[in-house]
């Protein structure tokens, strides 16, 4: 199974994900040719960089001939990024980046020189961030405008990402826990803490540390990348290397500012998962169904119960949950806090998984999500139940004769 593993012990930001993706591609030339087709405002070049002894590459991005510097800018709030490098122009060189809105981004997507399925892609990242947006700004959607994260060349660095990962083809994506920095980071309404709130709402379910290094290491344009293309999150599989890649930040730090690729064959997908149970004959089934809820909430893989017999000839329900190491206590409290057991059994299992990713599809009624699960050799497509339920209810069909009209059959 080819699988990609990122080594973000300093952090995740969009260019330094290209960058080390880029540096595992045969033909590097077609890709660059490639991404300068993209926005006629901005180019793509590489250059060579070394931190603390280590060569990489460096993405260079520039917008009217000239990169973005670090700065305190707006992100919708302005955020000191340690690694990207977008910033408002007004007072610096002239130039002004427009915000744009969400259809703003979608309109700049539909318009580049991608495959529909990368479009697909970069689209889904930017809903993401979005949504996250949304949530801490207390905003709708629709009334969110982007600032650093929709500049073009922010667009470059989601739009390349996307494109390496068509290019590449991993069966599976992994990834380290995320090394977020510390301290404090400038934004328009005052000072808050790393991560960034926007940040945070997208590392939500992901490991992630702090650590002795002052600075933002990860942006929201690379949490919503790792959280989009990585299925795993933890220590580094056996792992038959075959090539490595370093993509570089601009600023210097006391341990080396890059984020490495690693791109090799493990022996299959297997992951280490913890089945957690209880026997329980004494709750109610909205109890138990809200216990359930928690328990998705709190990061489980699966949540699910099985009809059960019980001492003194009672029925009763066995809850399983299934979760990480990492969720592991996580979820203990919460079987804890809302069930009535006295006690939760243990079992360490290898799990074998596909790796999953979603795709849109553009239909004469709507969009409709596409779940896609492939690897082993094998490859799966499945509508999302609730765009076809939608379709159905619209039209006044069946869900059959959805999947027919919009070419699922």
């Amino acid at each position: 199974m080819k699988t990609l593993y990122l080594s973000c012990e300093m952090g995740a930001a969009g260019d330094m994900l290209m960058a080390a993706l880029y540096e595992l591609l045969p033909d590097k030339s077609a890709f660059l040719e490639r991404m300068n087709r993209l926005l006629p405002e901005v180019e793509v070049r590489t250059c060579e960089s070394e931190k603390c002894g280590i060569t990489g590459t460096h993405m260079e991005v520039t917008v009217h001939g000239e990169e973005e510097e670090s700065h305190d800018h707006d992100h919708l709030h302005a955020h000191e990024h340690a690694h990207e490098h977008h910033h408002d122009h007004d007072h610096d060189h002239g130039h002004h980046h427009e915000h744009s809105s969400a259809a703003g981004i979608a309109h700049l997507i539909g318009h580049m020189d991608l495959p529909e399925e990368v479009k697909a892609e970069v689209r889904a990242v930017y809903d993401s961030i979005a949504r996250a947006e949304s949530k801490v700004h207390g905003v709708p959607v629709e009334e969110v405008h982007f600032h650093e994260v929709g500049a073009l060349d922010a667009l470059a660095d989601v739009a390349g990402v996307c494109y390496l990962m068509y290019l590449l083809k991993p069966d599976q994506v992994l990834a380290s826990p995320v090394h977020v920095g510390s301290g404090m980071v400038k934004c328009a309404h005052g000072v808050v803490p790393v991560p960034a709130p926007a940040t945070a709402e997208l590392l939500e379910g992901i490991p992630m540390y702090s650590g002795s290094i002052r600075g933002e290491l990860c942006t929201p344009t690379g949490a919503a990348l790792l959280r989009h293309f990585v299925t795993r999150f933890g220590p580094m599989p056996v792992l038959r290397l075959e090539k490595s890649g370093y993509g570089m930040g601009k600023k210097d730090f006391e341990a080396a500012n890059c984020l490495r690729a690693l791109w090799g064959d493990t022996e299959d997908g297997a992951e280490e998962v913890i089945e957690l149970r209880c026997n329980l004959d004494d709750m109610s089934p909205e109890a138990l169904g809200y216990a359930q809820e928690r328990l998705w909430a709190a990061g489980a893989r699966d949540v699910y119960t099985v009809p059960i017999g019980m001492k003194k000839n009672r029925p009763g329900v066995l809850l399983i949950s299934l979760c990480t190491p990492a969720t592991r206590e996580a979820l203990l409290r919460v079987l804890f806090r809302h069930t009535t057991t006295l006690g939760v059994r243990e079992v360490k299992c290898a799990r074998s998984t596909l790796h999953r990713r979603e795709e849109t599809l553009d239909t004469p009624y709507g969009p409709v999500r596409l779940k896609i699960s492939e690897g082993w050799g094998v490859v799966r497509k499945k509508a999302e139940y609730d765009d076809l339920s939608r379709i159905a209810r619209e039209e006044g069909l069946s869900l059959e004769e959805v999947r027919a009209k919009i070419g699922l059959d």
